[in-house]
């Protein structure tokens, strides 16, 4: 009797988890698969794709082609620069937020989840009014005299907005940390004449740096893919790699070259978001011992 409920056993995590893998299989893993597949149809301007016929030659035009070169040089540096931003602006903010007491920790945490209720559309919209020639930051530079600035249809613009929209995902796993982190710790380094900036560098930041690192990478991976602020705010001149891939599929109707795109994209984004991973990683735990 102990060997049937011994396979019994080992078979129950399968069963609990089998609705799970098969929504996730039939959600990501099976598009994923049919996107690949479309990627290297053969596509002829007249018919479109061609079933059953499959060719490199979209992959070899991205490799080849230097206006591509420079479509996914300009978005990871914009996806870096606005995580670096974040890292800046979100970590302090998460460390104040949590070192408050309620009420006022319940505000501040309203205020930083608030814009996630707000759709990213109308967020963009927002800021194309804001930074516009007509826009309130031109109106308040040119009370002082300076401007008007073009700063729609930039990539100053793509930028800001990208940091007000990405912000929330680096301050909660930054806050979610330094809620592990034990307050005596922090109250012995200080009892041992540590100053307070040594005391962040050598006790907090250490500790938190797993926030800090899961934060930066959901940011930087939502920017590199995000398509509504770039398609709004950077104009047509203004090509991020999701707004390549929404021209390919709708205004040109090369679907097999707008899958090659975006997977070029996936492979791309996994592969710095893995070494970024394994550099700051091996750096924590070498600060650790």
């Amino acid at each position: 009797m102990s060997l049937p409920n011994k396979g019994r056993s080992k078979a129950t995590p399968w069963w609990l988890s089998g609705p799970a893998l098969l929504l996730f299989a039939a959600l990501l893993v099976v598009p994923l698969v049919l996107t690949a597949v479309l990627s290297f149809n053969v596509y002829d301007p007249v018919t479109g794709p061609k079933a059953g016929e499959f060719t490199l030659e979209h992959y070899a035009l991205i490799f080849t082609d230097s206006y591509y070169y420079g479509i996914f040089w300009r978005t990871f540096w914009i996806s870096g620069l606005v995580a670096l931003i974040c890292v800046a602006i979100g970590t302090p903010e998460a460390y104040v937020l949590s070192r408050m007491r309620n009420p006022w920790r319940s505000v501040l945490l309203l205020v930083v989840l608030a814009p996630l209720l707000v759709s990213v559309v109308v967020r963009a919209f927002a800021w194309s009014m804001l930074l516009g020639p007509e826009g309130l930051v031109n109106g308040l530079l040119g009370l002082v005299g300076i401007g008007p600035i073009k700063m729609l249809y930039t990539e100053t613009a793509v930028v800001i907005a990208l940091v007000h929209v990405m912000l929330p995902f680096m301050v909660i796993p930054v806050w979610t940390s330094l809620q592990k982190l034990d307050p005596g710790v922090e109250n012995a380094a200080l009892s041992l004449k540590a100053s307070p900036f040594t005391t962040l560098r050598r006790i907090v930041l250490p500790q938190v740096m797993p926030g800090i690192l899961s934060g930066s990478l959901i940011v930087f991976g939502l920017s590199a893919s995000s398509f509504a602020i770039p398609g709004l705010l950077g104009g047509r001149r203004l090509k991020m790699v999701a707004t390549v891939v929404y021209d390919e599929y709708l205004h040109e109707l090369n679907w097999p070259l707008g899958a090659a795109v975006a997977l070029v994209l996936l492979v791309a984004n996994l592969v710095v978001m893995l070494s970024y991973n394994r550099l700051v990683e091996g750096r924590y735990k070498k600060s650790l011992g």
